[in-house]
């Protein structure tokens, strides 16, 4: 009988097979790949922000949201895509000296370009849809206040923010390597995620897609007045402020992502005796 779902310890080992893999990919596939994952993260967002955008209790619209994004992770990962922020999980790989940090430095490069061009040939598509003109302006609105409020983060929030979103984010990515069927991987990635557009941490490759669609629908006069947003903060939305919001984020996103996730799984099963993991296996912790 096949097995269902992998071991901590057999994940790790997963883990390490799978960034192995990225590195022998031809740079061609991965940025191809790359911008798929950012096509489907943005069809995610997008979505998302269309279904929660007119309701009014705060908790309400997040779960909601949060409901709906992880169809953008689900897809890189059954469909394949390269991800950015699962990208980060290399780590496990490169501490077991299994891939060079060049390797790992040149995938992570790649995969963040491709990743911003899928991004960014969303939002072009979307806006030019008119699409945000759906509910009288009100969700062109919306995707105008999202900017204004990630304009406003300062550096050590977005960083932190970033940090937290990565945990999950990349911890979803860890869990589905658990399971050997899609409706597994499904539930494996759909929580976690879920979990983070609830809190509302910040994840820098959804970010591409917010700013750029912001940057779109912000001289559109009925969306600026659907906003309810001041001029001061509608003058945060433009390049400069996106970059000061996504450098931090995405620096959060590699400590969450390869230090707390990647290297402190590394470290528990493959730094330690085979004594001790033993043990833990047995043990359950």
């Amino acid at each position: 009988m096949d097995k269902r779902i992998l071991t901590s310890a057999e994940i790790c080992e997963e883990g390490i097979n799978v960034g192995i893999k990225k590195t022998k990919s031809f740079s061609t596939q991965t940025l191809i790949l790359s911008i798929l994952a950012g096509v489907f993260i943005s069809l995610g967002a997008f979505t998302a922000s269309t279904a929660s955008h007119n309701i009014e209790n705060y908790g309400v619209a997040k779960l909601v949201s949060g409901a709906i994004f992880p169809v953008g992770l689900i897809l890189v990962i059954i469909c394949g895509g390269e991800l950015f922020t699962g990208n980060t999980l290399m780590v496990a790989a490169l501490s077991d000296k299994k891939i060079t940090i060049s390797k790992m430095l040149k995938n992570w490069v790649i995969v963040y370009i491709g990743n911003f061009i899928g991004s960014f040939i969303i939002a072009f598509l979307i806006f030019n849809t008119g699409l945000l003109d759906a509910n009288s302006g009100k969700l062109g609105g919306y995707v105008l206040k999202i900017a204004s409020t990630k304009s406003s983060l300062s550096f050590r929030q977005a960083f932190s923010s970033g940090i937290l979103c990565n945990i999950l984010v990349s911890v979803a990515v860890w869990a589905s390597y658990a399971a050997r069927d899609v409706v597994g991987k499904i539930f494996a990635i759909w929580f976690p995620v879920m979990a983070f557009i609830v809190s509302g941490f910040e994840h820098s490759i959804a970010n591409m897609y917010y700013f750029t669609i912001a940057l779109l629908a912000k001289n559109n006069i009925n969306y600026i007045k659907m906003s309810h947003i001041t001029a001061e903060k509608l003058a945060k939305i433009d390049i400069t402020h996106a970059i000061n919001n996504i450098i931090p984020v995405t620096l959060g996103n590699i400590i969450g992502g390869s230090i707390i996730i990647a290297l402190s799984y590394w470290t528990v099963y493959k730094r330690f005796p085979d004594k001790v993991l033993i043990k833990r296996e047995i043990s359950g912790c």
